[in-house]
This record gives structure tokens, sequence and C-alpha cells, in this order.
């Protein structure tokens, strides 16, 4: 699985391909997370977007009257599954795949009313398989890679973004370069537009109002903006610097550099393989278990 384009614009053309890397790894563990049966209630939601939505709430966490609501894009949705049985706070899960390429999933949340439409229709279909419907009290969203393109349709809207209180992105924020293809080591510069609303989550989480947790890789797609790069950009408008760190990530991921300023926080990871990039979906349990909402 490889890094799936960006557009540089809601209304571009299809995204360049990245120039895929030739690069193997044979240091790293690169674990991953074994599908397995997961008890509890679990259902789809058919006919919201153009495929179905898997909902899911751990047997453990079937009566509580107050839930977290985490939204996924992108990976498989066992994944997301062991993620919420992981913190102590009880979570359901609705996990969105919509195929490849960021603009897939902004297109599908590019009308503000989409994120509430899918709250509402998660809470009524679970209030119709248990006793009562549950009280979301805060909604997170997850993406990874392509994924990361329904986040940003999301958080342009203030509409919806207001039900946000928490983003995960893994290993997938890019942008294209201005003039396009050319990158930073030959005179470009990142094409801005599609950060400012990652930009302006940033700074919201760095006041604590918000959660923003970043994890990316090395990997350099040579056609569009990195997910390094687009990191770098989110810290130098805040003013911070990296702290740099070598220690043991999950599933043997090594880390290499850090920030965090108040409820903004990156975290770097060496890498610039595929294995590399799959890493951070299968690390999305230990990245969720960061977040206290």
């Amino acid at each position: 699985m490889l890094l799936a384009g960006c557009a540089s614009r809601q209304d571009a053309p299809l995204p360049v391909p990245q120039n895929p890397s030739p690069m193997v790894d044979y240091t790293r563990a690169h674990e991953r997370i074994e599908e397995r049966a997961y008890p509890g209630l679990r259902f789809t939601i058919e006919d919201l977007l153009d495929k179905p939505a898997e909902v899911f709430v751990p047997q453990a966490h079937q009566a509580a009257d107050s839930l977290k609501l985490l939204i996924h894009f992108h990976g498989a949705g066992f994944i997301g599954m062991e993620a919420v049985q992981a913190p102590a706070e009880p979570y359901a899960l609705a996990a969105v795949n919509l195929g490849s390429g960021s603009s897939v999933y902004e297109r599908a949340f590019t009308d503000p009313a989409t994120l509430p439409r899918l709250i509402d229709t998660v809470t009524k279909e679970l209030g119709q398989r248990r006793p009562e419907a549950p009280v979301f009290s805060s909604v997170v969203l997850s993406a990874f890679s392509a994924g990361y393109g329904a986040a940003r349709a999301i958080l342009r809207s203030e509409q919806a973004s207001a039900r946000v209180e928490g983003v995960i992105l893994l290993d997938g924020l890019h942008t294209g370069y201005v003039p396009e293809r050319a990158v930073l080591a030959e005179g470009g510069r990142l094409d801005t537009t599609n950060m400012e609303p990652f930009l302006r989550l940033a700074q919201a989480a760095a006041r604590g109002e918000k959660w923003f947790l970043i994890t990316h890789s090395e990997i350099f797609p040579g056609t569009y903006a990195s997910t390094t790069e687009t990191a770098d950009y989110l810290i130098q408008r805040l003013g911070l610097k990296r702290t740099p760190v070598l220690k043991w990530g999950p599933g043997g991921m090594q880390q290499l550099s850090e920030v965090r300023a108040g409820r903004f926080i990156v975290l770097g990871f060496a890498g610039n393989t595929a294995p590399d990039h799959v890493d951070h979906l299968h690390a999305l349990p230990r990245f969720l278990a960061m977040l206290s909402l």
C-alpha cells in the first residue's frame, strides 16, 4: 500500500501520481494487527455515502449512555475495532472506506451537512439496536493516507468542524508544490491553500481547545509535498521546533522527532518504504490512546 495522491485544490483535476519508492526495509519489525472476532454490536450504514460505513461498539461499551465516536477514514475496519477496545473511555467506531485518492474522500464530505448526517444516522441506528440512543460526548476523526481528504473537507466548514474535538492524521497530510512538481530544493514552495484548515486546527490545539495528532514517515513522493514537509509547515507557522528523539514506537516503529504544544502533537518516524507507511495505520490503537478528551 503506497501513499495516495492529493489534489492541490478542491476542484483540481486528478492528483499527480507519486514517484514510487524503490526502497525496501529489513530492519524494523513492521508488526501487524491480526484480524479477529470482535464481540460487540456491528452493522453497516448503506445509503449515506458512496460505499457503506461500518459501525461497531465493543461489547464492554454497549450499555454506556455516553460514548465517544471515532470516525476513521481509509484502512481496514478491524484496525479501528482494535483501536476502540483500548481507551479507558467508551468509544464507538464508524469506519469509512471510499477508495483510492484523497479527492474521493474530500468530495464525499464537501457538503458541510454530511458529517452531522453521519453522526445522526449512527445515533439513530444505535438507538434502534439498544434500549435507547447514546449521546456522543465528542467526535474524533482519524485518517490514514488518502483519508486526510475527508478531514480537510470537514475542517473547511465551521459547521462541520465544530462537531470535531480531535483529529489524528496517520502519515497522510499532503498538498501540491507551486509551481507543480517543483520540489522545495529546486525553489518550489508549498501550495498552502489546502493547508489552511489544518493550520487553524493546529492553532486551536496549541491553545488547548482541540486535539491534533500528526504522525509521519520519511517517504518523499517527489511530485507533491511529503508528510514531513506539511508537518514542518505547521510547526514553523506555530513558531515551534522539533525535539530530536530516538526511541521505539508502536509495532517496532522508530521515532526520530517530537513536537508538543498544548494539545498539538507531531511525531516523526523513520522509514521511506511502503511497510513503513502502513505501520502508522496499525499503530492507530496506540495513537488513539494518547488522546484524553
